[in-house]
């Protein structure tokens, strides 16, 4: 298992290369980059911003000729010492095969430079943004898998029943429900929008949190990522709902089961002793692009609606503002955890079926 995970961790290189590297010449290529839109802000003549760039006695100038050539389109319309320097300051003066290089360096080192748009390193935004992503991912995969496991387990065994039935009913109709309108539904019920006041509705925590003693920093922290956590949380049982119980059932009607029961095995031993190991197979499986979609795709809209400055919402400001060392940095450091929650999923395999060994082959 250990050359295994040895080959694993190597073939991480090769895939986090790739996948930066084709994400870096599409998104190169592709128009309105980060000096275009600081020429869009230069658009809205700003003296301060203009100054900055071209000098007191030249700001009038360019202002000038960005009234006259309405039709910009990227560097037309501007002085071309001004675009020059905005170049430079991007970074955008070298050939992009020299910008490349330079990522690729800087990646390794784990040195992500600073933002374009915002004056902080890009580093301190991630580590400022992820604990509230961490959160919502963390614990909403933690209660759909605390629920969902055992509910599918008690559907395989009830098939066909008024329970199997009804519960199906409610998870197919949560699932329906769109996440932001769920969000926006708990605002107006629990958050002060029309019925009850009862959860805060900005931040992670309370403004006086450091003031507060341990348990209560604890009880601030869960009263502020309640509805958040439920809002993400009700549309997810579905997939690994009926996920668990087909597996089980596939499971249950095996030949093993059949013989097990003929020794006298009890049925909580057949389940938990065979079925589940093998029925959880594909749950383990699963449990990777569940985290990650949670973590980094299904709380952007909450981070939005809820006024959390997460990962998600970083990611997708970033890519508004072409703000590429924040945008590549995020993306390399997302790929980076899947492929990590990859290998430590085939360890979970072996974990819990010790008859799989990738070793062999």
């Amino acid at each position: 298992m250990t050359a295994y995970i040895l080959r694993r961790l190597l073939l991480v290189i090769p895939t986090l290369w790739a996948i930066v590297t084709i994400n870096f010449f599409i998104i190169q290529v592709a128009p309105g980059g980060p000096v275009d839109q600081f020429i869009a802000q230069l658009q809205g003549l700003d003296s301060g911003v203009m100054e900055q760039v071209s000098g007191e006695g030249r700001a009038e100038t360019a202002k000038t000729e960005i009234r006259e050539k309405s039709t910009y389109r990227g560097a037309q319309g501007l002085d071309p010492e001004v675009i020059a320097e905005i170049e430079k300051r991007f970074g955008f003066d070298q050939p992009i095969h020299v910008r490349y290089v330079k990522m690729l360096r800087d990646f390794i080192l784990f040195d992500f430079g600073d933002s374009l748009f915002r004056g902080r390193s890009v580093i301190e935004l991630i580590v400022e943004r992820i604990p509230v992503s961490v959160s919502l991912g963390l614990w909403s995969s933690i209660i759909i898998h605390l629920v969902s496991i055992p509910l599918g387990i008690r559907k395989a065994l009830t098939h066909s029943s008024r329970f199997d039935i009804w519960t199906s009913t409610v998870i197919i109709v949560c699932n329906a429900i769109p996440v932001f309108l769920f969000a926006i539904l708990l605002i107006i019920l629990f958050a002060g929008g029309t019925y009850f006041n009862w959860f805060p509705l900005r931040g992670l925590v309370s403004v006086n949190f450091s003031e507060l003693s341990l348990m209560g920093k604890i009880l601030d922290y869960f009263w502020h990522m309640a509805l958040p956590t439920l809002a993400l949380v009700i549309g997810g049982f579905a997939t690994l709902t009926f996920l668990t119980k087909n597996s089980f059932l596939d499971e249950i009607s095996k030949q093993y089961v059949v013989t097990a029961r003929a020794k006298g095995l009890t049925e909580n031993r057949i389940l938990y002793g065979h079925v589940f190991r093998n029925a959880m197979i594909l749950v383990i499986a699963s449990f990777p692009s569940a985290f990650i979609g949670l973590f980094f795709t299904g709380s952007m809209l909450i981070e939005v609606i809820f006024s959390l400055d997460g990962m998600g919402l970083l990611g997708f400001q970033a890519t508004l503002q072409r703000d590429f060392p924040l945008m590549f940095s995020t993306l390399y450091i997302f790929t980076l955890m899947g492929l990590i929650l990859s290998i430590i999923s085939d360890i979970t395999y072996t974990i819990v079926d010790p008859r799989i060994d990738f070793e062999k082959r």
